[in-house]
């Protein structure tokens, strides 16, 4: 599990808030309780009983961070938000002097107008997190067995597009044109 985390951190920051997200709602899924999450999840990793215990202390923390942080029933971790906002940051920055970023947004951007719209005066935060959402629901959306419409599928499609450009542009921002 930690490595798990570790790597698409350091990989792909969009695909690791993801993950987050979908560890979060697990935790939820069980209300917290450890002796569940050990014997519903961790128990079934096809790994020794060392990592089990590594993989059980890796939830158990992530459990106490969202007790600590208030967020065991809803919302999300300080460090998700935190990279959402550094995302959204990166994202304003690079419409303004990449025009490959920009024609990539381009394509989002109605998707994102839709999402909005659907949305009926929610708050739906940033355009980088409508990206992450959408994309997270269609991931439950197949876990849960939904039908998954063609136009979902292509917001979806360009969502995507966006985040993984910006990840990449996350991981190696020190090399990003300053114009």
């Amino acid at each position: 599990m930690k490595t798990t985390a570790e790597s698409k951190k350091a990989q792909n920051i969009a695909e690791y808030i993801i993950y987050l997200y979908q560890q979060e709602d697990l935790i939820r899924s069980f209300q917290g309780n450890l002796a569940e999450i050990r014997q519903y999840v961790v128990s079934h990793f096809p790994v020794d009983e060392k990592e089990k215990e590594e993989i059980f202390l890796w939830y158990k923390s992530l459990r106490d961070q969202m007790e600590q942080e208030e967020v065991l029933e809803r919302g999300h971790l300080n460090e998700a938000r935190m990279l959402v906002r550094q995302l959204s940051e990166l994202h304003w920055s690079l419409l303004k002097r990449d025009k490959t970023y920009f024609e990539t947004y381009q394509k989002a951007k109605p998707h994102i107008i839709q999402a909005v719209m659907d949305a009926d005066g929610q708050d739906v935060g940033s355009e980088v997190q409508i990206c992450l959402n959408g994309v997270y629901g269609l991931l439950l959306c197949r876990l849960l067995g939904k039908k998954v419409t063609e136009e979902q599928l292509k917001s979806v499609e360009a969502f995507g597009e966006v985040l993984s450009l910006l990840s990449y542009y996350y991981h190696v921002q020190d090399s990003i044109p300053k114009n």
